[in-house]
């Protein structure tokens, strides 16, 4: 009997179905990255003051500092790091401490800096240093990791015996989701920086300082 050949789609289920298997997971760590984005803390305060004072790229680079660290603490989560978790966890309460002291001199500079706003002209160092501060505050909240840890085993990973591919796909959605919040968030603020004169800014920088001031201070006294 002549042998059989199958249809090329009939080769390729297997394949489409690890495809469309990895995408769900990519789509899934994008919502999860977005919805731990979203709520407005030290960070969302920091990207909508650096938005307002020296325009959307340096709240975009912010942004990106905590996307940076979402994504670090996801892979970790992801890959099943379970020692670095464990030495994470157990050292939360010197975390706490140190970002809550930064978060408390960072605090105390906005709320006493000059109501002038700057948009142009400002040295590219500037913005890595604000890309570096919010990269640093998001790898002081040793929260994050349980957090991913907790949805990344609810969605099954590392059970499906899929290797790392899905993880893979998990964390570059949680770095999208999240770069997706934090472009929104920049955008939308850097466009009322017009509207926003000197006796504005000195408010705004007088509200922000302060919260995240006291931000820093309920991070300390955690971590006591």
């Amino acid at each position: 009997m002549p042998k059989t050949i199958d249809p090329p789609w009939h080769r390729r289920s297997g394949c489409g179905k690890v495809a469309t298997m990895d995408i769900s997971f990519f789509v899934k760590g994008l919502v999860f990255g977005f919805s731990i984005a979203a709520p407005v803390g030290p960070i969302g305060i920091l990207c909508i003051r650096r938005s307002l004072s020296q325009g959307w790229h340096a709240g975009l680079l912010t942004g990106m500092g905590a996307a940076t660290a979402d994504t670090v603490y996801g892979c970790v989560a992801a890959f099943g790091l379970a020692g670095i978790t464990g030495f994470i966890v157990g050292q939360q309460q010197w975390i706490h401490l140190f970002g809550g002291l930064f978060l408390i001199g960072l605090g105390l500079r906005i709320l006493l800096s000059k109501g002038h706003a700057v948009k142009t002209g400002r040295p590219a160092a500037g913005c890595a240093a604000g890309y570096a501060s919010a990269l640093l505050l998001t790898l002081t909240n040793p929260m994050t990791i349980l957090s991913f840890a907790a949805v990344f085993a609810g969605m099954g990973l590392g059970t499906l015996g899929t290797g790392s591919v899905p993880a893979a796909w998990l964390v570059a959605g949680v770095f999208t989701g999240s770069m997706t919040w934090w472009v929104i968030l920049s955008a939308l603020s850097s466009r009322f920086d017009r509207h926003i004169g000197t006796g504005a800014m000195t408010w705004i920088n007088r509200i922000s300082g302060t919260v995240l001031t006291a931000f820093g201070m309920a991070a300390v006294i955690e971590g006591f």
